[in-house]
């Protein structure tokens, strides 16, 4: 059986350690979600490659007992919301990695706009200044239900309850020069147009 107190390996490594193209593609997952490092990656993705297994098991077996394992794999991973309530087996195949890093607490916390970037989330989450239904939650990678989706706040004692937090008012700053800055951008872009085709005339003539 084994050592009790060992903590075993809940993930597996990449078979060939030196492929450009993953590693790149790492990289940017890293950046996006502003993950620790690539150990995050290889857990989501072995959870994700065991859900998939799953998924081809019941749906090579026409046995009762395959149905019923293929209804409980479907039920979690709508729990989880990793799929909608109309999804099928099929649906369990198409996942990909970014499906369960979106369903981080972490991610979340970034997506309902408790925090401005990945980075933040994630120290947010770690200082616990993030609850979940009312209760702390101090693990980024916690992997939220349907159900909690909408349960995230600030902890009461959190210092970001305060609307006028420095880093809130930030934000809210941030929010308000976007359609300034968005349409300074659109106005640039139509004055470089203009400016290329006055050099085309210029050129033919």
């Amino acid at each position: 059986m084994g050592d009790p107190k060992k903590h075993r390996k809940k993930y597996t490594t990449p078979k060939h350690p030196w492929q450009k193209a993953r590693i790149n593609a790492e990289k940017e997952i890293i950046v996006k979600y502003g993950l620790k490092n690539k150990k995050e990656i290889w857990k989501a993705d072995s959870a994700l490659r065991k859900f998939k297994y799953q998924g081809k098991k019941v749906t090579a077996l026409r046995t009762e007992q395959a149905k019923k394992e293929e209804k409980q794999l479907l039920d979690y991973l709508k729990k989880i919301g990793l799929l909608g309530e109309k999804s099928t087996i099929d649906d369990v195949l198409a996942l990909e990695i970014k499906d369960m890093l979106d369903r981080r607490l972490q991610s979340q916390v970034l997506k309902q706009g408790l925090a401005r970037t990945s980075k933040q989330a994630r120290q947010m989450v770690i200082h616990g200044h993030i609850a979940v239904a009312g209760r702390k939650v101090s693990i980024p990678s916690y992997l939220l239900t349907a159900g909690e989706e909408s349960k995230i706040s600030y902890v009461n004692r959190s210092s970001f309850k305060n609307e006028d937090h420095p880093e809130r008012t930030v934000g809210k700053k941030q929010e308000e020069e976007k359609p300034k800055q968005e349409e300074n951008e659109k106005k640039s872009e139509t004055k470089n147009q203009v400016e290329e085709k006055v050099n085309e005339n210029a050129i033919r003539a």
